[in-house]
């Protein structure tokens, strides 16, 4: 049997390129179109975009998915595996920049458990007199994230952001109509993406990407490019866990007055306090405590 990765999935077909000792193979080798072994489906397993898999080849040039490895990861929305750098895009304008649905994509990002790197698009949409890109990238910064702030159109930090990816399988995620495929056909050029306009009626873009696909860059680095969305919920998250998917709040929540503290209203705690002295950003407290509810009233209803 063969060593590979799934680079693609469509239609029932996985798209496998070769690996060698284990290692991604940068190169011109073709995927082999493999269907997977029934008794996935049995065990309820699928594979997944970004697994490296075992397959053997068919008489009729095309190969069948004979073992999963263990993965390193596991995405639920998008369905990737191995990832291990998410890059989460937000645009300045068009639509406009959310911070609050930054803060929920920042929760499935820490409770996946993957490094995150935050890119603010569209710099060439900024009004000149407005510091509110440079102002977000200090505030995350503060916290632990790395942000860069780019266009496509100006080119500018492109480079950057392919330095970051290098030898990586990273997953693009974002609310529609942010700039993904822009950024990657500036990544990649030649690459040619199907991008979308705005609507600015509705306020955001319409899905452009219709599966999830790795897409090769040249520098030994993997991009999934995934379907855009706007909505995430929480059902794969306990409530109990939400507070530890605010990373700046580590510091303050061991020392709270009561064990289990919820970081809403008991005496005593110290994430609240650090919030009304200033060091915990008041927005991302207040996302926090949105959030609550939100899991709150879900797990109410399910």
């Amino acid at each position: 049997m063969l060593e590979g990765l799934i680079v693609k999935a469509l239609s029932g077909y996985y798209y496998v390129k070769p690996l060698q000792d284990g290692n991604i193979i940068s190169g011109e080798d073709p995927a082999v179109q493999c269907r997977a072994r029934g008794i996935f489906k049995k065990k309820g397993i699928s594979p997944l975009v970004g697994d490296h898999v075992m397959y053997s080849l068919t008489e009729n040039g095309e190969g069948t998915v004979e073992e999963i490895l263990p993965r390193s990861s596991q995405l639920i929305r998008p369905p990737v595996a191995n990832v291990d750098l998410a890059v989460l895009l937000f645009s300045v304008k068009e639509p406009d920049l959310s911070l609050h649905l930054l803060d929920k994509f920042l929760v499935h990002i820490e409770h996946a458990g993957l490094e995150a790197l935050i890119c603010l698009t569209k710099q060439d949409l900024a009004d000149a007199s407005d510091d509110i890109l440079e102002q977000v990238k200090r505030q995350y910064e503060q916290i632990g994230y790395e942000v860069m702030i780019t266009s496509s159109v100006e080119g500018t930090g492109t480079e950057q952001v392919k330095d970051r990816l290098a030898g990586h399988i990273s997953v693009f995620s974002g609310q529609s109509g942010v700039g993904k495929s822009s950024l990657l056909n500036a990544l990649m050029p030649g690459l040619t993406l199907e991008t979308s306009e705005i609507s600015l009626r509705l306020g955001r873009g319409r899905h452009t990407t219709r599966h999830v696909e790795l897409i090769e860059l040249d520098n030994g680095g993997y991009v999934a490019d995934t379907p855009g969305f706007s909505q995430l919920d929480f059902l794969e998250l306990g409530v109990e866990e939400l507070s530890t998917c605010f990373r700046e709040f580590a510091l303050y929540a061991d020392n709270c007055k009561f064990r289990g503290c919820s970081h809403l209203h008991e005496p005593g705690c110290r994430v609240i306090q650090a919030k009304e002295d200033g060091i915990i950003l008041a927005s991302r407290y207040e996302h926090y405590v949105e959030f609550f509810a939100e899991m709150k009233d879900k797990k109410r209803r399910y």
